[in-house]
């Protein structure tokens, strides 16, 4: 028999939770008002992260159980789906981002303006959050650079960490300051506010040419080739990640497998003490609440591009072609 639905008072709205005791992570015995608890607990945080930015929802109705598969372009079938539109149905409170995707074809995309969007979502099932790195308020022009340190199948976090310490190095140099957080893998995700005056193209340029200059500190480490089976390095600077369209896992994202793992922000002491496993929907409210969020720093200054542009410009790298 299911289970009476919950409203939740989220700041002045009331949101709704339907069938609060569905198993969400069963492996770990975490129903889905557990998780809408765990985003009410880090709510500022996870908020932080999406706020007025259009986002795309990775919803798990069923949860995660063994053998659930996520729909994607080429199959159209699966336990869980992406959702680029806002849903039918959304409260009229749900606000949106009107976005125009790399085929022409347009959208208006959810844009979180306060926590019970991100409560509303929960309850559609949804784990992980996917921003654009630009605002409702000018989708053209990014005003975060983000960069992916992607690893190479069986590569472990401890190979991926020497080079984030070198990114934070060069960034440092160059006046720039960058926050890290993990994917809730094997990766990590580098954040910059920057300020919104470039292209998505421009980023990519940019983070084409710091990737370059991590192959040429850490040769042995960094690769910025693009096709997969012609990586020879155990880590992937992925510059495409800033192309329109392409979205990294927000911040306190929760991981749709059987640990619910989470995408944690990182303070850069944190880096070689911490493991992606430290951080899941269980531990990280009580570190949110000792701590606070170390991307808070991310609402500060922003920086500007021109550094990393003038070095793309010295070695002659153009904008990569949107893949």
């Amino acid at each position: 028999m299911a289970t009476a639905a919950e409203e939740i008072l989220v700041g002045e709205r009331l949101v709704r939770v339907s069938s609060p005791d569905k198993p969400y992570f069963p492996e770990r015995g975490l129903t889905k008002l557990d998780v809408v608890r765990y985003f009410l607990a880090v709510g500022d945080g996870i908020l932080r992260a999406l706020r007025d930015r259009p986002t795309m929802l990775e919803r798990w109705p069923r949860g995660v159980f063994e053998g659930a598969t996520i729909a994607t372009r080429q199959t159209n079938r699966g336990d869980a789906f992406y959702q680029k539109r806002l849903p039918a149905g959304a409260p009229e409170w749900v606000r949106t981002a009107h976005i125009t995707f790399p085929s022409g074809r347009t959208a208006d995309e959810v844009a979180p303006s306060e926590l019970a969007v991100v409560i509303w979502a929960a309850n559609l099932g949804t784990l992980r959050f996917h921003p654009w790195p630009v605002t409702a308020a000018d989708v053209e022009r990014p005003d975060q650079l983000r960069i992916d340190l992607d690893p190479a199948p069986g590569v472990d976090f401890a190979q991926v960490v020497p080079v984030a310490r070198e990114v934070r190095a060069f960034l440092a140099e160059l006046g720039l300051t960058g926050y890290p957080k993990t994917t809730g893998g094997r990766g990590l995700h580098i954040y910059l506010s920057i300020e919104p005056r470039w292209s998505f193209g421009d980023c990519r340029r940019a983070v084409l040419a710091l990737g370059r200059e991590m192959q040429r500190r850490l040769p042995e480490l960094v690769t910025t080739t693009w096709w997969r089976e012609q990586r020879d390095k155990p880590v992937f600077v992925d510059y495409n990640q800033m192309a329109r369209d392409h979205t990294v896992t927000s911040a306190y994202s929760i991981r749709p497998t059987p640990a619910a793992l989470v995408s944690a922000p990182l303070d850069w002491s944190e880096l070689d003490q911490v493991r992606p496993e430290d951080f899941d929907v269980l531990s990280v409210p009580a570190r949110f609440a000792e701590r606070g969020d170390p991307h808070a720093g991310l609402d500060g200054d922003r920086h500007s591009l021109e550094p990393l542009l003038e070095l793309a410009d010295r070695e002659g790298l153009e904008a990569p072609p949107e893949r």
